[in-house]
């Protein structure tokens, strides 16, 4: 179950279950904690596994400060804090994977190793006007369903479009009691837009797994390439018939894939073979 946790000045929405060595949930775009609900059910038997709602998303309240990632992160860290975890695996998708290289850069002594599923060190243009894109279809669309096909066109492979699952997203997203205010959709998308870490990810020291949709429009592999090749150490991989959220779409493999680098960065903390 979950439960409101003082975390600096915010009250934050988290979830924690399972048993084991401690991984940190950052959501991303819009999403809540119950975007990682494969990982919640697959991994609880190995590890414990905190998520949280970001400020502005769920149950999580959007304080009255400008949305920058670098306060998200510092969140992130705070709810560790609070709950007296540390440091963690931490593994963010999308904007939060962004919120995850900013917290292994601002408190460096709360990760133990990153798992950054589609991710970028700063938009190129292609990106930026995709997200400009996102502001008139959250504005202009004359629904919430209408918005949500349209937005899951960049997130989802057509098979998942195909096979219903993207039907089925959308359902749980419309009888979802806790919905994201316009206003703070777009302020986290704006976040991302400005999201610039090029230059700074080689002080990073710790273990860490880039991974990449092979067929991820929003967030293509390039960039992903791009963050892994200026940590040091960073392993790069790319999911080649997966899209941006393959955590969802094909979650056995996804946290397979995870948990087999998690337990690599157990041993290296051990002192024993890096894999």
């Amino acid at each position: 179950m979950g439960r409101q946790v003082q975390a600096g000045e915010l009250q934050i929405w988290t979830e924690q279950v399972g048993d084991g060595p401690d991984v940190l949930l950052i959501g991303g775009l819009g999403d809540t904690v119950e975007s990682w609900q494969f990982q919640l059910d697959g991994l609880a038997d190995r590890y414990r596994l905190t998520a949280f709602d970001n400020r502005g998303a769920g149950r999580t309240a959007m304080p009255a400060e400008p949305l920058t990632v670098e306060a998200m992160a510092d969140d992130a860290a705070a709810v560790l804090r609070a709950l007296g975890i540390g440091p963690a695996h931490v593994a963010g998708f999308s904007g939060g994977s962004i919120i995850a290289q900013e917290l292994a850069l601002r408190h460096p002594e709360t990760v133990r190793s990153l798992v950054l599923q589609s991710t970028w060190s700063a938009m190129d243009q292609f990106m930026k006007s995709m997200v400009r894109a996102f502001h008139w279809q959250a504005e202009l669309a004359p629904g919430e369903r209408e918005f949500l096909e349209g937005f899951f066109i960049w997130v989802y492979t057509a098979r998942a479009h195909n096979d219903g699952m993207v039907e089925r997203f959308i359902e749980g997203a419309m009888a979802f009691p806790h919905k994201q205010s316009t206003e703070d959709f777009l302020a986290f998308a704006d976040a991302c837009m400005r999201h610039e870490t090029a230059g700074r990810l080689g002080s990073i020291a710790v273990p860490t797994l880039v991974l990449a949709g092979g067929a991820d429009r929003m967030s293509r592999p390039e960039l992903g390439r791009a963050v892994a090749d200026e940590i040091p150490g960073a392993r790069f991989e790319v999911m080649e018939e997966e899209a941006h959220q393959p955590f969802q779409e094909v979650p056995d493999a996804w946290n397979a894939r995870v948990h087999e680098f998690w337990q690599d960065a157990e041993r290296l903390h051990a002192g024993t073979t890096w894999s």
